[in-house]
């Protein structure tokens, strides 16, 4: 076991992680980044001699969360790092709170640690710096692994590219590497992360790397192939229904990897799409989808929509509530347009009324209910209502994903979601006062591949 040098203090940092599940992976590797170096993390601002914030910067909602979680560290401690996604924007941090010690953008591990010894020089032990640990925290049996880093495409309502950059894929050995890693100290289940992970290696040529004495190649069938020889359970989320995703369904078929896909689709009007800079349409969606299920009965399907974005008519709408009928989706999530600074979206005369956009959300909320049957009910009866017990939604966790380990993915969202809402009720009351419509010239732009937000 690590231990410690005689009479050598080990200073503590405090962590509040914040946003999606690629910055929980960021989060993992600067905490296991300032375990090697010898600090301790604190489980309280009181106990902490600074505290570092990983931010998210994706919605309105997501900024004011951050902003005020900032805030609330620099109140009950004094000594804040601010890193993540909002960190790519440091003048709206300075903007509210300009005592922070530093600031960075997410993935900037580096510049993190460099950040926390200005105050606390490491305390370095040689030991420990031979065997770095590994920090996780998701429990012990399942994992998110990232594959690719940023996004190369450019949805109009979407920030993404701004804050994260274009993509970056990790070679596959190198993926290979950390799951058999993971693996080996007790993870069940692996749940592979990415802005897209249908572009997976794109920006590699889908080169190869050795793996063992074995080349493999950064293209995501090849990966996942290698990846299920342990014999772990291996979830995808994020991908879009590109032609070659229909690749993959054999691995689901032959029980490699959980037939469970996550397809944030955002809306189902070719119109709105194109507005939103995303190809496909009702047509395209359900044809995918539907042929999907063909070859894998059994596949579960969770997606993503928009309600309200500029220029949604009701015959939009119509069109998503629609496609809800056909598919059944086994999980679906309705998130009202948020404008984010510096999209092309943003500005936008057409807005659709909020009142409007609230009603059209609540709608289409009714309507997964309704189509999806008892199941479905207790899922999204679990994901409107906070205050649903775990029990109420167990019928869902054995049917959604086939596997047991579903448990701890909604125990952790309703965790999530019990401990924020008030903050985030706070968050989105100062985001509506706050709110200004800019001009907008309207104009529909050509269909590129989308990113699965």
């Amino acid at each position: 076991c690590w231990g410690r040098a005689p009479g050598r203090r080990m200073a503590k940092i405090g962590f509040v992680s914040l946003g999606c599940p690629k910055a929980l992976v960021d989060s993992e590797q600067i905490l296991s980044r300032l375990k090697a170096l010898g600090y301790e993390t604190s489980p309280s601002y009181e106990e902490a001699e600074l505290v570092i914030v990983n931010t998210c910067g994706f919605i309105n909602e997501a900024v004011e969360e951050s902003l005020e979680v900032i805030g609330e560290a620099l109140k009950e401690n004094g000594k804040v790092v601010v890193t993540g996604c909002l960190g790519a924007r440091p003048e709206k941090i300075r903007e509210r709170h300009p005592q922070v010690l530093a600031i960075t953008g997410p993935g900037e591990v580096e510049r993190v640690l460099e950040a926390v010894q200005v105050v606390l020089p490491a305390p370095r032990d040689p030991f420990l710096d031979l065997i770095p640990p590994q920090v996780k925290l998701t429990p012990r049996h399942y994992a998110y692994v990232k594959l690719s880093e940023g996004c190369d495409h450019r949805c109009s309502f979407c920030i993404i590219p701004k804050l994260r950059g274009r993509l970056r894929s990790r070679d596959a050995a190198d993926v290979l590497a950390e799951a058999a890693r993971l693996v080996a100290t007790g993870t069940k289940e692996l749940l592979l992360v990415a802005q897209d992970l249908s572009a997976y290696g794109v920006d590699l040529g889908h080169r190869e790397s050795l793996w063992g004495d074995r080349p493999v190649r950064a293209e995501l069938k090849d990966l996942l192939a290698h990846m299920a020889e342990p014999g772990a359970w291996i979830r995808l989320h994020y991908v879009y229904p590109y032609p070659h995703v229909k690749d993959l369904l054999p691995l689901m078929a032959e029980g490699k990897v959980l037939p469970y896909l996550d397809v944030p689709l955002q809306h189902a009007s070719p119109r709105i799409l194109r507005l939103m800079r995303r190809p496909g349409g009702y047509e395209s969606h359900l044809k995918a989808l539907k042929a999907w299920r063909e070859v894998v009965p059994e596949l579960a399907l969770r997606s993503t929509f928009i309600v309200g974005f500029p220029g949604e008519t009701e015959e939009d709408f119509q069109e998503t509530l629609s496609l809800y009928d056909e598919v059944g989706y086994d999980q679906a999530y309705m998130f009202i347009y948020s404008p984010r600074p510096g999209t092309p979206a943003a500005g936008a005369a057409n807005r659709v009324p909020e009142a409007v956009a609230d009603v059209r959300r609540a709608i289409e909320l009714s309507n997964v209910r309704s189509v999806g049957g008892t199941i479905r009910s207790s899922l999204l009866q679990f994901y409107i209502n906070p205050d649903t017990s775990i029990h109420d939604a167990e019928g869902f966790r054995n049917l959604v994903i086939k596997r047991d380990a579903a448990v701890t993915e909604i125990s952790h969202i309703q965790k999530a979601e019990n401990e924020n809402r008030e903050r985030k009720a706070r968050a989105s009351q100062r985001v509506r006062s706050e709110e200004t419509t800019e001009e907008f010239d309207g104009e529909e732009s050509e269909s590129e591949p989308a990113s699965a937000e």
